[in-house]
């Protein structure tokens, strides 16, 4: 049996093809971008266009095209639709994914009313839960099934992506039970570190701690004024001096 992993700082930084990570987290910010240029009708686009629309400089999204090949033209730029769906490709949504979400409290609620997936390729097969006041509960088009049949849907809907909204607690073994089902990429919203094995990619959204950092941002931008004065430590800890003597001093 593969041991179980979670995702690590010193793992792998690179895909298969060779293309780093960063760059893959950024490509579906490039083709959001080229998407709203495309709606404006804008056909062409150069490097800083793009950039200032996606909100990179440049030089790195440069640098980040260049991993998929040389799609833009010198003194043109880039057409806008041939990169968009260059792009498409290689981040795989020209196919057709199929996708679970278990867990359907407020926020499971709000994923499956959201009607973005289907235009991105994700397609919804099914909304899973063990709570049996929820089972049966309508959601848009789609009716909360027992997660008990997850193995099936799994199977018969070749699932290949499955989304946790569960509370903390249970959401380790909803993952396990995902993987040994034959899923193979997992999101996972639980405020939890959860531990797949090799072969399973796992991406964690965690809003709370994405708040935190902004909170960070927005208590540097009002100065240290307004940071919390730091309580003074009591006597007994402010130094060597202030401990109780032990044998009379050095060589005693």
């Amino acid at each position: 049996m593969t041991p179980a992993r979670s995702r690590r700082p010193g793992a792998p930084t690179r895909t298969e093809r060779g293309i780093p990570e960063a760059t893959v987290a950024r490509l579906p910010v490039y083709l959001r971008a080229l998407t709203a240029l495309s709606d404006s009708g804008i056909a062409t686009a150069s490097s800083e266009d793009l950039a200032t629309a996606a909100g990179v400089n440049s030089a790195k999204l440069r640098k980040d095209l260049s991993y998929l090949g040389s799609y833009g033209t010198r003194g043109v730029g880039y057409d806008v639709e041939y990169l968009r769906y260059q792009i498409a490709r290689e981040i795989g949504v020209t196919q057709d994914w199929a996708v679970v979400i278990v867990g359907i409290g407020n926020l499971g609620h709000a994923l499956a009313n959201y009607s973005g997936f289907g235009t991105r390729g994700f397609r919804i097969v099914a909304l899973l839960d063990a709570d049996p006041s929820l089972v049966g509960e309508r959601i848009g088009e789609m009716v909360v099934r027992d997660f008990a049949e997850l193995e099936e849907i799994v199977a018969s809907d070749r699932v290949s992506i499955g989304v946790i909204t569960t509370p903390a607690g249970p959401a380790q073994e909803v993952c396990d039970r995902l993987v040994a089902a034959g899923v193979t990429s997992i999101l996972n919203f639980a405020p939890v570190v959860l531990s797949v094995p090799d072969g399973v990619d796992i991406r964690k959204v965690d809003l709370s701690i994405e708040l935190q950092i902004l909170a960070y941002h927005e208590q540097r931008k009002s100065g240290e004024a307004a940071l919390p004065e730091v309580p003074e430590l009591p006597a007994t800890m402010n130094g060597l001096t202030d401990l109780p003597s032990v044998g009379g001093g050095v060589g005693a």
